[in-house]
């Protein structure tokens, strides 16, 4: 086993901690800085329309995410444990087989939706005036789908490993080759939103062929050596399961952007999907950091509790469960003091500043659970316990955000929309912590009966 895996065992919690979080973080960081700098060319070169159509278009963008987190994750989980037991034959194997699950996956529902593109679009919520642009951005977008799904689960893999530093290259070289391009192409060439689609599967391709050089270079404590085209069903099922509240989660997202969607065209038309767009952007910037601060700790959860080395697990749940926690205070502070400088960072339009001033200050009031749900959700994934993970994952897009969605706007219109965003947060932070009350003793305290 290399060195970089037996340090999860070995090193101090903090040190680990630090040396896996902050390169994740940065990485979250900078693909956070993408997804902003995208949205403002986009709003400038193309106008509130081009921005509505991004957020028509992500509903696509984020099942295909979603397959690669089911994949990467169900896998990465599996990798850290079986390397913490000492298993390396094991490891490379769950290795391949996530491997073909995103190959597959990945062609499969880019054909599926080229094939029913248009009647999507429009069952995403389209107005008509931006089914063309919204069109124009997805077909570009599904020619590289598979290089999206291999560089996100991939990247997964390789912080199982120990290696956070390749992940977070990987990241940064994707976001900053498509912070280059994207005005480039937007701009420079006048290609419109399809010059925003081009940069991001160039940059996507771009990572997946540097993470493919990563494994073959013989760095990786994983190996391609042995490569089978035999699918192994059972394993196949195991890595699904522990991968599927990821899948759930960012599936609930896109059901909850096409929701969100379709009651802002009732409430607002094509300005307010377009708010939408600026403030989910803004939303997923201060959460995505946080997400950093997970990654880290779920290689050194999944590792030592693959080795029994159950103290090891309790110091980095709490250490992250901190660090979550005071990132998430801080992100909370800056949005609701700075929302309206934040919003007209993306536009000099008057009505889309102060409908994206309102919706971005509701859609982040409860933004210092997000944290502690973040944290739990991947606790439990690192573990194994994927009936647990899921029931997380359910909670707040689509048992709590989903009802509020369709009842609130009846009462308050358009505000009802952003009210109902803070108000999933505390219902699924409820139910958070009642799992982490009525699962931590008996996980931790007694090791014994893990």
């Amino acid at each position: 086993m290399k060195e970089q895996s037996k340090r999860l065992g070995e090193d101090s919690i903090p040190s680990l901690m630090a040396r896996l979080s902050i390169p994740a973080f940065i990485g979250m960081f900078v693909m956070g800085m993408y997804n902003i700098v995208d949205t403002i060319f986009v709003s400038y070169g193309v106008g509130p329309s081009g921005v509505a159509a991004l957020s028509i278009a992500f509903p696509v963008q984020m099942i295909l995410m979603a397959m690669a987190a089911m994949f990467g994750i169900g896998g990465a989980s599996i990798i850290s444990r079986s390397l913490g037991a000492g298993e390396q034959k094991h490891a490379d194997k769950v290795f391949h087989q996530v491997i073909w699950l995103v190959l597959i996956s990945s062609i499969f529902i880019a054909i599926v939706t080229f094939i029913f593109l248009d009647p999507l679009i429009t069952l995403f919520g389209a107005p008509a005036d931006i089914h063309d642009i919204a069109s124009d951005f997805l077909s570009l977008i599904l020619l590289g789908a598979v290089f999206q799904t291999f560089a996100m689960a991939m990247n997964n893999i390789v912080r199982s490993e120990g290696n956070a530093k390749t992940a977070m290259l990987t990241m940064i070289i994707s976001a900053i080759l498509n912070m280059i391009l994207n005005p480039i192409f937007i701009m420079g060439f006048g290609m419109g939103v399809r010059g925003s689609a081009l940069a991001t599967v160039i940059a996507q391709a771009v990572g997946a062929i540097w993470l493919l050089i990563y494994f073959l270079s013989g760095k990786s404590t994983l190996s391609l050596k042995g490569f089978s085209f035999r699918m192994d069903f059972p394993l196949i099922r195991r890595i699904m399961a522990i991968g599927f509240p990821s899948f759930i989660m960012m599936s609930a997202g896109s059901i909850v952007t096409v929701a969100v969607n379709w009651m802002l065209n009732i409430y607002g038309g094509t300005m307010a999907i377009a708010v939408y767009g600026i403030a989910n952007r803004i939303a997923s910037f201060v959460i995505m950091p946080i997400n950093g601060v997970t990654q880290g700790m779920q290689p050194i959860v999944g590792f030592n509790y693959g080795s029994r080395q159950f103290e090891r697990v309790m110091k980095a749940v709490k250490v992250s469960m901190i660090a979550a926690t005071v990132m998430s205070l801080i992100a909370w502070g800056l949005v609701e003091i700075f929302p309206g400088m934040l919003v007209r960072i993306f536009s000099n339009d008057p009505e889309l500043i102060a409908q994206g001033t309102n919706a971005v200050r509701f859609m982040l009031l409860a933004a210092p659970t997000i944290g502690f749900q973040i944290v739990c959700g991947g606790l439990y994934q690192a573990l194994g316990r994927a009936r647990i993970s899921f029931i997380i994952s359910l909670m707040r897009q689509i048992i709590c955000l989903v009802p509020l969605l369709l009842i609130l706007p009846q009462f308050f219109g358009l505000d009802g929309i952003w009210y109902a965003f803070p108000l999933a947060d505390l219902g699924a932070f409820t139910v958070c912590l009642v799992i982490m009350s009525k699962t931590w003793g008996r996980i931790f305290k007694n090791p014994e009966i893990v």
